[in-house]
């Protein structure tokens, strides 16, 4: 993390509500004019951008998976690779939290990054107590 620029970790919530046009693509849209010129670093790990691109698929077809993965580079967004030492403090959350491996790895990106997680996932209030959460409005 570079020194005081705020770091935001999205979980595949935030882009799904950016691509889907839900009632938080307003807030993740302000993060990314923040991210453009250069006051916030947001992050993805590659397991998140998948669920991203799987549920893309299934909802609007592989040509819409295409422009999303477009859209990953337009708006800058840093997607980490996950390595052994992030995978095993994710198991760890998934041992003792019921919520999903991937909701782990973004918890733990967050951990690593000094960052806030940006999400509507309720799961998350689990690990509230860890990472700073960024709530999303909720579609209903």
């Amino acid at each position: 993390m570079i020194s005081g620029t705020p770091s935001y970790v999205f979980d595949s919530f935030a882009l799904l509500a950016l691509f889907r046009d839900e009632v938080a693509a307003g807030a993740v849209e302000d993060l990314l004019r923040l991210a453009q010129r250069g006051e916030v670093r947001i992050s993805i790990a590659t397991i998140n951008l998948g669920e991203v691109a799987y549920r893309t698929e299934r909802e609007f077809g592989f040509e819409r998976v295409e422009g999303v993965l477009g859209k990953i580079i337009e708006y800058q967004i840093g997607v980490v690779d996950v390595d052994r030492a992030l995978a095993l403090v994710a198991a760890r959350h998934r041992a003792i939290y019921k919520m999903s491996y991937a909701d782990c790895i973004a918890t733990a990106l967050a951990q690593r990054l000094g960052g806030s997680v940006v999400t509507g996932d309720p799961d998350f209030q689990q690990v509230e107590h860890l990472v700073s959460i960024e709530w999303l409005t909720r579609d209903e």
